[in-house]
Order: structure tokens, then C-alpha cells, then sequence
């Protein structure tokens, strides 16, 4: 296995975070979902003269983003969205884009939960016929309750990636299957043969040794199911607000390079931009858990 990580957790040049991410030893990069953002050429370069290269994306499903939405045109607008994620990859010499069907944040349906479904499996069809002439995989991602109503757990991304092909795949989030699985290593094992992605962040969502979560056991699920891909870091550190802060300095009250989009991403997530010595502190910890482990 290799260790990735995204760029989406600190606001920063994505130069900045590539020298920092090679120089800790990470090999691999998964990069924001926002194609309008970056110059794919410049990127490349910037991970060749690192010797980094791109594992692939997640799609940030904010605002009007819905792959299941009621409105035609607010789908067709979305799965161009997505599409032009797995664009953005195939230009990296990427390998797959997490997909995340619902927008995060939304927790009222649009429609009855047959008529929903049929609206997801029409625009993830369209998007698998996309990246499978583009040679990227798709990997339907769930996450917790309190971010969508839809797809929540492994067995509803699996039953999704089945009705949409035979390619499609999932990618599972430690985080997010802490909060919903039974089970997170039957989890892992039902999506034998699916699992084209893996997510790492522990329960309380900091880096990976930083929480109660059995990394040992995780990893050696991983394996026994045949999984030997990567392992893409993707913590969100909440951010204390109160003087019981057990890491004070930790906020930037400066942040560059963040976009509108970004920040709204953080702060919905209870978090927000962290100094740089605090972000090398939770990518350091996250390498130094999860490589003596693979």
C-alpha cells in the first residue's frame, strides 16, 4: 500500500502542500474537487519535480451540486460537474474520483425514495460511461448521517455501484464508518472486489493515531480482502473555540489561497484553516501511524 492525502484541509498553494507532503514521504496526492481551480499542467509538473503523483479526487457537493436532484437541469449541471472532476484526474494521470451522489448539508429529499434513487442511478450512469472511456474509476463514498440523508453506509454505496456497473466501485471512510456501520470491518469485507478507495482520518476525526480507532486491525482487513491500493489521509480537525483548546496557535486568522468554496467546505465541517505547524504536525502523525503499519 501507499499513503495519499488531500489538499482540501489547509488553505495553501498547492505547491506548498506538495513540498510539505513529499518531504514527509507521502507518495501519492488526491486533489480537491475543484477543476476550475487548478492548471493541470502546472500541477503536474509540480508533482513530477516532487515525485508525487496523483491518485485521484473527491468531489465537493456543495450548493446546488446533486446528482439525485428533482430539477433536470440541476442534475445535468451536477453531473457535469462530476465529470469534469474525472476530466481534471485524467489530466493528472490519476487513477479515481470519490463520488459523493447527495450535497452535503442537504437533509430534506426531493423526492420519494424510489424516485431519488432512479434520478442517482441515471446520473451516475452517464458519469460511469464518461470515466470508463477516460479509464478513470468511479468510487461511490458514504458519509455520516449528519452530512446527507443518502448513502450513508457501505451496503447502500455497494447496492448504487451495482445498479450503475460493473466497474463502479465504493470508497469507505473510517471516520464516516465509525459513526455507521455495525461493523466497519464487515464492512470492509462486504466491499471485497468493489473497493477501488480508502479514506483515513480517526473517530474524532484527526489524524489517524489520534483517536480510539484500531488502525492494526483496519489495515489487516484491508489485506484480507485483497485491498493493497491506497490509503488517502483526510482528516478535519475540529477546532476548539473555547479556552480548553488543547492545541492554542492552531487557527490561521490569515489564510491564502482559500476559496469561497473552501472555507465554506471547513466551516461546515467544524473546522477551518490551521497554521502550518499545526497541519505538519497531523500529516506527520497521520504518516508515522499508518506506514508502519502497511
Amino acid at each position: 500500500m501507499e499513503l495519499s492525502i488531500h489538499n482540501w484541509m489547509r488553505s495553501e498553494t498547492i505547491e506548498t502542500t506538495i513540498r510539505r507532503v513529499s518531504g514527509l514521504g507521502y507518495t501519492k496526492l488526491e486533489i480537491a474537487g475543484s477543476p476550475e481551480h487548478y492548471d493541470t499542467k502546472t500541477v503536474r509538473k509540480l508533482l513530477n519535480d516532487y515525485n508525487l503523483s496523483c491518485w485521484g479526487s473527491v468531489t465537493l457537493m456543495l450548493e446546488d451540486r446533486n446528482l439525485l436532484a428533482k430539477d433536470e437541469g440541476q442534475r445535468a449541471k451536477s453531473v457535469q460537474y462530476v465529470k469534469d472532476v474525472v476530466r481534471m484526474v485524467k489530466e493528472l494521470d490519476g487513477h479515481m474520483v470519490s463520488v459523493v451522489p447527495g450535497t452535503v448539508g442537504k437533509i430534506v429529499p426531493d423526492g420519494r425514495p424510489d424516485e431519488e434513487w432512479q434520478w442517482a442511478v441515471d446520473s451516475m450512469k452517464e458519469i460511469y460511461e464518461y470515466s470508463e472511456a477516460s479509464g478513470i474509476l468511479l468510487g461511490i463514498e458514504p458519509i455520516n448521517r449528519f452530512e446527507t440523508y443518502f448513502i450513508n453506509r457501505g451496503d447502500q454505496a455497494l447496492a448504487l455501484a451495482e445498479a450503475v456497473g460493473p466497474k463502479c466501485g465504493v470508497c469507505l471512510d473510517t471516520f464516516h464508518m465509525n459513526i455507521e456501520e455495525l461493523d466497519m470491518f464487515d464492512a470492509i469485507r462486504r466491499a471485497k472486489g468493489r473497493l477501488v478507495g480508502f479514506h483515513v482520518a480517526d473517530n474524532n476525526r484527526m489524524a489517524p493515531g489520534m483517536g480510539n480507532l484500531n488502525w492494526p486491525k483496519i489495515i489487516d482487513t484491508l489485506k484480507e480482502v485483497g485491498y493493497d491500493e491506497v490509503l488517502s489521509v483526510e482528516f478535519c480537525s475540529p477546532l476548539d473555540r473555547t479556552p480548553a483548546n488543547p492545541y492554542p496557535g492552531s487557527i490561521d486568522e490569515s489564510p491564502q489561497d482559500l476559496s469561497g468554496e473552501q472555507k465554506k467546505f471547513l466551516e461546515d465541517h467544524g473546522s477551518t484553516s490551521v497554521t502550518a505547524e499545526f497541519y505538519t504536525m497531523l500529516t506527520t502523525k497521520s504518516f508515522d501511524t499508518l506506514s508502519k503499519l502497511i
